[in-house]
């Protein structure tokens, strides 16, 4: 294969073609030796492809188990959740996660963790995914380092690129930042949205920090106190590209009350 094959190969691909997520009527009931519990019920909604989502909600109201649900670590008690229309009934490489902690193989360096889906898939052209998606998240300087070696914020921009390396349909982020210092957090968060808008990848991402939702997301979905189902879809107006100076914005704060109103609501039915 010659070097323009390669190049271009190595070149991010959009997939906004694909990656439309939906959820009919979800519900997750957890049995234990405490009787059942519901963690989900009557969950709808799409998300079309290549949007980016948050998701925001009490803590306990079933946020990270519609994440799993989706990613298919967790078979739902009734209901379906459906990718592109095909219902999803375990994991798949069309669909990447990324937890609060990094995850990443302590013995492999960052180019290994990198590389190791692309391998998995049988990518030929491997390495130049890895060398392009190095550069994307600014760790060429490291990418012979160990996990250990590096920040919490490098950490989890490896786990990233981990994850975006199989060019997945949807990328699914549980809290990826809350571990993170205040201004770490805010670079990732910048970081994420460039990659995002280069890779037009569909994104849903759970967190508890109502700014981070609204500076993320084209649409918040908040959720109700468990058990868990979406008591509101709210669309975000502001415009992009964005930076964290439009937190002052007046949308902005006005997307923030509704939401800060509906999560106060749904947390003081659980007293």
């Amino acid at each position: 294969m010659n070097t323009a094959m390669k190049n271009e190969k190595a070149k991010p691909r959009k997939t906004t073609d694909r990656g439309e997520l939906r959820t009919d009527d979800l519900e997750v009931i957890y049995d234990s030796d405490a009787g059942k519990t519901v963690a989900l019920s009557s969950t709808s909604l799409t998300i079309n492809p290549g949007e980016f989502v948050c998701v925001l909600g009490p803590s306990g109201c079933g946020k990270s188990t519609l994440l799993n649900v989706i990613a298919g670590f967790v078979r739902p008690t009734g209901g379906e959740a459906l990718l592109d229309g095909q219902a999803i009934e375990q994991p798949g490489a069309d669909r990447s996660m990324v937890f609060q902690q990094h995850s990443l193989l302590p013995w492999k360096t960052v180019r290994a963790n990198i590389g190791l889906g692309p391998k998995l898939l049988g990518d030929i052209e491997a390495n130049s995914t890895v060398n392009h998606f190095i550069e994307m998240v600014g760790l060429k300087k490291y990418e012979h380092h160990y996990p250990d070696q590096l920040s919490g914020g490098m950490q989890q921009r490896v786990g990233i690129a981990r994850a975006l390396a199989t060019f997945p349909r949807v990328l699914l982020m549980d809290e990826p930042f809350a571990a993170l210092d205040y201004q770490t957090r805010l670079m990732m968060q910048e970081n994420l949205l460039n990659l995002w808008e280069e890779l037009g990848t569909t994104v849903v991402f759970v967190t508890h920090d109502v700014d981070e939702a609204i500076f993320l997301s084209d649409r918040i979905l908040v959720m109700s106190a468990s058990p868990g189902r979406i008591v509101k879809d709210i669309a975000n107006p502001l415009p992009r590209p964005r930076d964290q100076m439009i937190s002052s914005e007046p949308k902005f704060m006005a997307i923030k009350r509704d939401c800060m109103e509906i999560i106060r609501a749904e947390s003081l039915r659980t007293f």
